[in-house]
């Protein structure tokens, strides 16, 4: 459903991805990680058709990235950190906004819609007469994922799609995500929280620089690594367990 071969983008002498090479099947979640500035958001960016590779190739459900884009974003679905949103819409005007772009027919649209504000615990009224710009963060990150999932792509991409949501929220969503998964669905989650990509996801994909450092299922690399845990591997292959010694060092000099 994914695959990459020597993927690679460069802004001016910066290489932000640098020749990423992986395959991801149908069914599967997919964590993909790394520190801040490692080439997540790039990566995922370049998958979804909003920029170009440098060099490489990527292909998405047997679709060139390149030469195919708009056959790619028909079959992908994409939560991206920011979680930007028309604000000057309401929550309904922009839902069916993104139906119609996909050509999705209106009732069936207008169902979908209704659907997915039940899962949400959206009230009808808030989407019909709010405008989104008075939306509060978890809200507009569930219009957002909404939105991603509207048109029902076998292909789906999450930036950071916790970030804002309640407790409540964040549990439904990663009974959701599995679901997809058992339907058939690629999943590729990009977090920080790496204990809940260690409980939902079937395989880590851990990137630093830039470059592919593993790629595995989390606790057979967390076996291999004795680590203990995914959040402490990662620490380790990152340069975590440096920072933490300096913060370490930092507090002290608060003592009296």
């Amino acid at each position: 459903m994914i695959a990459t071969e020597q993927l690679t983008k460069r802004f001016g002498t910066q290489t932000a991805v640098d020749s990423l090479s992986f395959e991801i099947p149908a069914g599967q979640i997919v964590g993909f990680l790394g520190p801040n500035g490692a080439g997540k958001s790039t990566t995922l960016k370049m998958l979804t058709g909003m920029i170009q590779p440098t060099s490489g190739r990527a292909s998405i459900c047997g679709f060139d990235l390149q030469s195919q884009t708009i056959e790619v974003k028909r079959h992908v679905g994409f939560v991206p950190e920011s979680g930007a949103v028309f604000e000057s819409l309401t929550g309904l005007e922009y839902l069916e906004m993104i139906g119609a772009l996909y050509g999705i027919p209106p009732d069936a649209a207008r169902a979908r819609i209704e659907q997915f504000i039940t899962f949400f615990d959206l009230s009808f009224e808030t989407l019909t007469e709010k405008l989104l710009g008075a939306y509060s963060k978890g809200m507009k990150r569930k219009v957002v994922i909404t939105s991603a999932l509207l048109h029902n792509p076998p292909v789906v991409f999450f930036d950071e799609p916790l970030d804002g949501l309640d407790a409540n929220a964040a549990v439904g969503f990663k009974a959701l995500i599995q679901t997809l998964a058992r339907e058939g669905k690629t999943i590729v989650y990009s977090s920080h929280i790496l204990d809940v990509v260690e409980r939902v996801c079937h395989r880590v994909i851990i990137i630093d620089k830039g470059k592919l450092l593993l790629d595995g299922k989390p606790d057979e690399l967390v076996a291999a690594h004795n680590s203990g845990t995914l959040e402490r591997l990662f620490t380790r292959l990152t340069g975590g367990e440096e920072l933490e010694r300096r913060a370490e060092d930092f507090a002290k000099t608060f003592r009296p």
